[in-house]
């Protein structure tokens, strides 16, 4: 007869361990994840009807999520070796593909390219095309951007610290830590992570990839009056 020897602490460990995974489960979504979906779903239906080359290449980043548009930034960031902040048909394109952006065609490529390259140089400036492709953000939603990373930036240089974001940065009325779906650190890591990605390795968020990143995250909110309250809870301004 053999006789089974249960573990009570590792028995403890499964127990709480299925625990946590059921309880993930059937836990109802936030705002903030359902508006990600959304967007998401939105994006992706529209990409299909949309004519003007631009907006698709926008809604291909927003059909990624709210990351989508920085991601963007991030590969370009990464392939500006001479650091002129320039880019040629072929940079665009390759860039497009290894983004994994949906629904680009090589003549909606070229189209982009056209219609940025205004001075018919052959090239097309990095910052405006990161300009014209982010989703707009009206005027009451940027001076909340900028408020946020005006409190970061003490120097007003136009570049922080990862440290510093992370010492800023509330998550204390978070939907995500209110419903206890992920902890505080959870959500600061992940929160950090979107910048930390970043092609530069110095622990640093310019200005630009800190708009990049709110600009997606305010094209899944609607309401005027929820991005202020997150705004101010998160940045405490």
């Amino acid at each position: 007869e053999v006789t089974e020897i249960i573990d009570p602490v590792m028995s403890g460990k499964i127990s709480q361990s299925l625990k946590k995974k059921s309880l993930s489960m059937y836990r109802p979504k936030t705002s903030n994840t359902r508006n990600e979906e959304q967007m998401v779903e939105r994006s992706k239906r529209e990409i299909a009807v949309v004519e003007d080359p631009i907006e698709k290449l926008r809604l291909s980043c927003l059909a990624r999520g709210t990351t989508g548009i920085i991601g963007f930034g991030r590969m370009f960031r990464r392939m500006d070796d001479d650091g002129n902040r320039k880019l040629t048909l072929d940079e665009l394109q390759k860039g497009i593909d290894e983004c994994g952006l949906e629904g680009m065609t090589a003549a909606d490529v070229q189209a982009v390219f056209k219609s940025l390259d205004t001075d018919g140089s052959a090239s097309v400036d990095f910052n405006e095309l990161l300009k014209a492709i982010r989703p707009p953000l009206n005027q009451a939603r940027m001076k909340l951007i900028e408020a946020a990373y005006a409190k970061l930036d003490s120097s007003g240089n136009g570049m922080v610290d990862l440290e510093d974001v992370k010492n800023v940065y509330s998550v204390k009325n978070n939907p995500k830590y209110l419903s206890g779906e992920e902890t505080e650190e959870q959500i600061l890591n992940k929160f950090l992570s979107n910048f930390e990605k970043n092609c530069s390795t110095d622990g640093k968020v310019t200005m630009d990839e800190f708009v990049d990143y709110y600009t997606g995250v305010s094209a899944s909110i609607d309401h005027d009056g929820y991005f202020d309250l997150m705004m101010r809870n998160a940045w405490k301004i």
